[in-house]
């Protein structure tokens, strides 16, 4: 199987490859020779086979995901559906205001979907959702995802979209952010979107959570 690298991250590497006639995703996990090797194997063994779980668990919530079509646990990686399209930042960047309006509503309510199933995405930032040409959005990149049942860590997702915007889309970041919000309300309700929102208050005030500057630029 031919691959061609997109992609080179921290944790892993993304190549376009095909898989029976059809273009595919493979994203690999590299290994990291400052860790012991039994240990590195274990995170690695862990957190692709998460990653595929959390994937899988986002589509049944009803949020757009990649389809997985193969866990490999010898080589660290996970085959999955390539979706076409471009970022939800490029759109941002180059897109009408209005209909941008009108995705950051829509957005809100897939972030409404995973909280309500317990799935943290981890990086929600405008790279990680791929908009199509008949502008359904995907979520990709659940590698730093996990599952909680915290408001703190509801907050600290919706945070690093709101500074996202702030330092990407900083003509229309408010306007955006706020649609982000009304979507997630009416996803999650009035009573979990006051406890989501005071939290994300509370985390903006104290400096709970400044991501460093490499997981923005995608």
């Amino acid at each position: 199987m031919w691959m061609r690298l997109l992609r080179k991250g921290a944790e892993a590497n993304i190549y376009l490859s095909t898989l029976i006639g059809r273009r595919v995703i493979v994203k690999k996990r590299i290994r990291k020779r400052y860790r012991i090797r039994e240990i590195d194997k274990k995170l690695r063994d862990y957190r692709t086979v998460h990653e595929a779980q959390l994937l899988h668990q986002a589509k049944k919530a009803g949020v757009p995901t990649p389809t997985v079509y193969l866990v490999d646990r010898e080589k660290f990686e996970v085959v999955m559906e390539y979706v076409e399209g471009v970022r939800l930042k490029d759109y941002l960047e180059n897109g009408s205001l209005e209909k941008a309006l009108k995705l950051c509503f829509q957005l809100g309510k897939l972030i409404g979907k995973l909280h309500l199933k317990g799935i943290v995405h981890g990086d929600l930032t405008t790279s990680n959702i791929i908009l199509t040409k008949d502008w359904k959005m995907f979520m990709v990149d659940f590698g730093l995802g996990f599952y909680s049942k915290e408001v703190e860590d509801y907050g600290v997702d919706l945070y690093l979209l709101k500074q996202v915007f702030e330092s990407f889309h900083y003509k229309i970041a408010r306007k955006c952010f706020n649609h982000v919000l009304e979507g997630y309300r009416k996803t999650v309700g009035e009573e979990k979107f006051r406890e989501v929102e005071k939290k994300i208050r509370e985390i903006g005030v104290r400096g709970r959570y400044i991501p460093s500057e490499k997981r923005f630029h995608r």
